[in-house]
């Protein structure tokens, strides 16, 4: 069986997100960060029924099997940030503001193999002076799709139809995008086969496209397609090799220097696992196509890598590398600008200080567990530009003006630290905050040093 996980701020490891995790039929279901994979059948038995509301988390609708059900639920995120310099002031002054997202949804399983799903979403800020595409979204329809899962002697058939998330292994490159205030979604066809040790997994999809001006207005179409084939395999135990293609399209696309119809193919490379306390996760993409009439060629790979003792505070030392290809010369028939596609804000720091392109990235960090409850990360960041020519690049990709061309490849370093605490099943907390010294180019550019505090809840059920 496959199992997915979230990558979390704190995750060391995860396999694709598609998959309902398995659950004892002799527990209670554990809370999902994708609600659509959690499996309520197991309040079929009374003297599981022991929480307020659960006559609303199994509500079943046939008498003879417990597995046609309807199951309704709520997350609720409350996020305070204090921001001194977004961007490091470039264009920003200082803000403090709050992010909230609300989601409801209803799961629906019926006729032994049949799901579906719909998820409104209701994300709004208060006091947040820059808005960016991933900050509003009032009343929205997030997720909406007809899923059909069946076991045969050989293996196992998943296909999903309507709008969806996914995500792959850290979420480096496509991702929830949990971080900001509005999840990642896509109108998609999405299948896969599972059998022994292989998986294979194809879909196509129209990435959602926000908008705030009013209630569910948000849109896909042809002019922005991501279209995706996988094959993952299982090595040496538990661990996973993994590699897919994929078909980036975007029309009217716009880098600093290239502008035109964005076609990239996407070639990528994975190798997971953990043993003995080691756990390592280490991953390389190639790029290539064309926007305009500009060749596109860029790369792009990271890798984490951790030690933890199972003793005491189980304590992790952990090394993450990263890099991306910048645009080498401005003018050129070449575009070298690395394309994170759909990256995760946790992946660095919630600060978005830190864009997935023309950098190299070293950071040492250590992981504590005080008690069950709580985890504690400490970290420092060291960046530096790939290449002098093209700019600094903040989440999710955006460049900062004034600064390619100019200064030397030193960006600067950070500081961060972050806690998480689990108040019970349903209600988590978590605190990050984050100091980043700008090297000499944001300077010349006219910003400056940047601080970073993000205090965050979470009610699930």
């Amino acid at each position: 069986m496959w199992l997915g996980a979230v990558a979390c701020p704190m995750s060391l490891h995860a396999q694709a997100i598609d998959d309902a995790p398995m659950q004892s039929p002799a527990a209670r279901p554990a809370f999902s960060s994708n609600r659509w994979q959690e499996d309520w059948s197991a309040l079929a038995d009374p003297a599981l029924r022991t929480q307020r509301g659960d006559a609303l988390k199994y509500i079943p609708l046939s008498a003879t099997d417990k597995n046609t059900y309807l199951s309704l639920g709520v997350n609720l995120r409350e996020r305070t940030e204090i921001s001194d310099a977004a961007s490091f002031g470039i264009g920003n002054a200082d803000n403090t503001y709050l992010l909230q997202r609300l989601q409801l949804h209803a799961d629906l399983r019926f006729a032994s193999y049949w799901q579906a799903f719909v998820q409104i979403e209701d994300a709004r800020t208060v006091n947040k002076q820059v808005i960016g595409g991933a900050d509003r979204n009032p009343w929205d329809l997030r997720l909406a799709f007809l899923a059909y899962v069946r076991s045969f002697g050989t293996g196992t058939f998943k296909a999903r139809v309507g709008r969806q998330d996914f995500a792959f292994d850290l979420q480096r490159f496509v991702s929830l995008r949990d971080g900001p205030n509005v999840r990642q979604s896509f109108d998609a066809i999405w299948a896969d086969w599972e059998t022994g040790q292989w998986r294979f997994i194809g879909f196509l999809s129209q990435p959602v496209q926000y908008d705030d001006r009013h209630p569910f207005d948000d849109t896909s179409s042809h002019r922005f397609r991501f279209d995706t084939l996988r094959v993952e395999r299982q090595v040496l135990g538990g661990n996973e090799l993994s590699a897919y293609y994929s078909r980036y399209s975007r029309d009217g696309a716009r880098y600093l220097d290239a502008t035109g119809d964005e076609r990239r193919d996407v070639y990528d490379a994975r190798f997971a696992g953990k043993a003995a306390g080691v756990d390592w996760d280490i991953e390389g993409m190639a790029q290539r196509g064309r926007v305009g009439s500009k060749a596109i060629d860029a790369w792009g790979s990271g890798a984490r890598i951790g030690y933890t003792w199972e003793a005491g505070w189980h304590p992790r030392v952990g090394l993450q590398l990263d890099a991306a290809s910048g645009d080498g010369r401005h003018g050129d028939g070449t575009l070298g600008t690395f394309n994170p596609l759909f990256p995760n804000g946790y992946y660095f720091t919630l600060a978005g200080f830190t864009g997935y392109a023309n950098l190299r990235h070293v950071k040492p960090s250590l992981t504590l567990k005080p008690s069950a409850r709580l985890t504690v990360m400490g970290a420092l960041g060291f960046l530096w530009r790939e290449t002098v020519d093209d700019a600094v690049y903040v989440q999710p990709n955006i460049p900062l003006p004034g600064t390619a061309g100019q200064g030397g490849h030193w960006t600067g370093a950070y500081g961060q630290l972050r806690m998480d605490y689990v108040f019970n099943a349903n209600f988590t907390g978590a605190v990050e905050a984050v100091r980043y010294d700008a090297g000499r180019v944001i300077h010349v550019a006219g910003g400056h040093d940047s601080h970073y505090l993000g205090i965050e809840l979470k009610y699930i059920w």
